[in-house]
């Protein structure tokens, strides 16, 4: 089955009304499976390192930098000492193989000199951030990678206008 067009499109890629954005180079998806730049936030689920059965939400403000980092049951995280903890640092560095490291300190307005991690350039404080949103999106995320990949419409999906569409 050829899912390309033409044009060398694939098909779904095509068709879509959003434009999908290839990450900037390939990322390993066990540490850090979810991080979007959303909400005015670096946001993202970040697996613990020490329990199989146990995520981080964390979070970075754009513009102020204040962090935060809990369970997804809004247990605070026991690294966060007045500096960023690993599950920032693993979120940070995983946005920056993702959307690129311009595209992110752009983002959340923050300069990175050459040679500089951008999580070392970030100026704000931990400040509690709401987990449930993140965290509801996520799990979303995964009910999607288990869709059947197809050009034909999604039902739940079937708010998004067609090409096209009559108004």
């Amino acid at each position: 089955m050829n899912d390309r067009s033409p044009n060398g499109e694939t098909v779904w890629a095509q068709h879509s009304r959003l434009r999908v954005v290839p990450p900037v180079k390939p990322r390993k998806l066990a540490k850090v499976p979810f991080a979007e730049l959303a909400d005015g936030r670096l946001q993202g689920v970040v697996s613990s390192g020490s329990d199989i059965g146990r995520v981080y939400v964390s979070s970075i403000a754009a513009g102020t930098h204040d962090y935060n980092c809990s369970t997804n049951n809004n247990r605070p995280c026991g690294g966060l000492y007045g500096s960023p903890c690993k599950h920032l640092r693993a979120l940070t560095a995983e946005a920056v193989l993702q959307y690129g490291l311009d595209r992110v300190a752009r983002y959340l307005r923050v300069d990175v000199p050459d040679g500089t991690e951008l999580v070392d350039c970030l100026t704000g404080a931990h400040r509690p951030a709401p987990a449930a949103m993140v965290f509801s999106r996520f799990l979303r995320h995964l009910a999607y990678l288990e869709v059947p990949d197809t050009t034909m419409p999604i039902p739940e999906m079937h708010w998004f206008p067609a090409e096209g569409a009559v108004r």
